[in-house]
């Protein structure tokens, strides 16, 4: 069918410019006298917005392209006519009650111009001025100018520096503000983290990262003394044996795997830490012990069982630190499209919510869960 042809090429050769449906076959059944469809740029693809009229109001929908070719065949079998523009040509699109098509060819009178659905995103950290970690640390160059193989990276240093702005109380920011990263890795997060408080809050911070590998953490105190971080040094050794008699105001960890991150958890409870920022890893502690035969459906598939038990461990242990005083949320970290281990733990000091108690203790019965490490652990 040519109107088949028609629309398939111009979305597979993204040369659709804009169409409009209009004159519905069935007003009794179709409540939108005009459809109109449109091409917009999102995350470095392309979907298309419908825009639906009625009397009144207009209604929008997104629809990927994968499925905005059977859409439109769909809205061409419910109105009477269409006008379809391309950057080739234009098409007017006639259809009878009884599903006849006439197709008419004409010039083409619009222009390519995809719009944006995005706006242009503001970073906490400037995507075009020179950041010194990030140039040291091989994220950006010497102009600020974000290398493309390394733009996730970006994203997500500003992601989480998002959310810790969004935690802390700006109004009550110490001036000697304390945060210990545990498992910090190559550290990109913690150097983030005293950029922000030092030179963006101009607050007089100090941060220590542990780690158990001697030669990386050899690599960020070098770095650290590369840019003048005075205040922020790196220390090697495991989370389970870390102390301090410091005033902890923030803790940190991401993807400390395993048992490791409930380790973290209780010693910023313990230290009764004001903020705690935490991304899970590798939950394996359950995947063994949940047992509940109304969902053996789900449980004799180890991967459907893994993912389960990676969202029991992270919604008890946000239990767990409720009922110890912290108001806590759940949020996105990084897209799901880069990682599935993508939940931030966000708690921060509050007052212990009575419910939760009962809460946690139900949620473990349900599960069948009873000897729990992070219980354990706090003793």
């Amino acid at each position: 069918m040519e109107l088949v042809k028609i629309i398939e090429e111009n979305v597979a050769n993204t040369s659709l410019i804009y169409a409009v449906f209009a004159s519905p076959l069935n007003k009794a059944e179709n409540k939108f006298k005009k459809i109109t469809v449109k091409p917009i740029s999102s995350n470095d693809n392309t979907i298309y917005q419908l825009e639906k009229f009625t009397d009144k109001q207009a209604f929008h929908e997104n629809i990927n392209e994968n499925d905005i070719v059977y859409r439109m065949l769909e809205l061409a079998s419910q109105y009477k006519n269409a006008n379809i523009f391309t950057a080739e040509a234009d098409y007017q699109v006639l259809i009878s009650k009884k599903g006849s098509v006439r197709i008419v060819k004409l010039s083409p009178t619009k222009t390519m111009s995809i719009g944006s659905h995005n706006k242009t995103k503001k970073y906490i950290i400037s995507d075009n001025e020179p950041c010194d970690f990030l140039i040291e640390l091989g994220v950006m160059n010497k102009d600020g100018k974000v290398l493309a193989k390394k733009y996730d990276k970006f994203k997500q240093i500003n992601k989480f520096l998002e959310i810790v702005d969004d935690s802390v109380d700006n109004a009550n920011l110490k001036s000697d503000y304390k945060i210990i990263d545990f498992g910090c890795g190559k550290a990109y997060l913690t150097f983030a983290l005293y950029y922000y408080f030092y030179k963006i809050k101009k607050v007089n911070v100090q941060i220590v990262g542990l780690d158990l590998k001697t030669d990386v953490i050899n690599f960020c105190n070098d770095v650290a003394k590369k840019l003048n971080y005075s205040h922020l040094r790196f220390e090697n050794g495991d989370i389970k044996d870390y102390n301090t008699n410091l005033d902890i105001d923030m803790v940190v960890t991401l993807h400390a795997c395993d048992n490791a991150t409930d380790a973290a958890l209780v010693k910023a409870i313990k230290w009764n830490t004001g903020i705690i920022l935490s991304v899970p890893c590798c939950q394996h502690e359950f995947f063994d012990k949940i047992d509940n035969n109304n969902l053996e459906p789900m449980l004799k598939h180890g991967l459907i069982k893994e993912r389960l038990s990676s969202l029991v461990t992270d919604s008890l242990r946000s239990l767990f630190l409720e009922t110890k005083g912290y108001k806590v949320q759940l949020v996105e970290f990084v897209d799901m499209e880069h990682t599935p281990k993508n939940i931030l733990i966000k708690a921060v000091k509050s007052r212990v919510r009575e419910e939760a108690i009962k809460e946690y203790d139900y949620f473990k019965k349900f599960w069948r869960l009873e000897d729990i490490f992070i219980e354990n652990y706090f003793g």
